[in-house]
């Protein structure tokens, strides 16, 4: 699996979003997001939160892979 850093920045891009637009919502500054964008993991909140702000199930996509792995 691709480190769930990449994965959250390659769908604000590919919405069009920006670096700034997430920091807006996030209510943090745009330093936190570049961190973000390079994690190998991350806080089970925070990804709920980005999941809901990105529209996009984030944990679906880790349990597939984690569902994959178990079989």
């Amino acid at each position: 699996m691709e480190p769930i850093g990449k994965i959250i920045k390659d769908k604000v891009e590919e919405q069009g979003r920006s670096v700034h637009w997430l920091a807006e919502k996030l209510s943090c500054h745009r330093s936190n997001i570049y961190g973000i964008f390079n994690r190998d993991n991350i806080d089970m909140a925070l990804l709920v939160k980005l999941s809901y702000i990105l529209r996009y199930n984030f944990l679906k996509d880790i349990s597939a892979v984690v569902d994959k792995e178990l079989e």
